[in-house]
């Protein structure tokens, strides 16, 4: 039976990026790094400032929509504030009527 831990030669070798020797050379990794990540951020950035445009325009239509909808209860209690009126003048005049 074989060795559970000992390595196999059939195992795959993992190769290791090796470290830039000399200085310029990790400079210039380092720079093109942070050069991606700089592009990376403007845009998650430009995308930030559309979600946030788009939030306002979503905003914005819901505040008309609001505004819409409270004209309309407006209007709605100023025809039932009427029509309490003339309820009450027709109650009026049937309880005159029934004398």
């Amino acid at each position: 039976m074989a060795d559970p831990i000992a390595p196999t030669t059939s195992a795959p070798t993992t190769m290791v990026a090796a470290f830039p020797s000399r200085p310029e050379d990790r400079l210039r990794i380092a720079l093109r790094k942070l050069d991606e990540a700089i592009g990376e951020q403007s845009q998650a950035t430009a995308g930030l400032r559309e979600a946030i445009g788009d939030l306002s325009r979503t905003m914005s239509r819901l505040g008309q929509s609001v505004t819409g909808y409270r004209h309309a209860l407006d209007s709605t209690a100023v025809e039932i504030e009427r029509a309490l009126v003339a309820a009450r003048r027709l109650e009026t005049t049937a309880k005159r009527m029934a004398v």
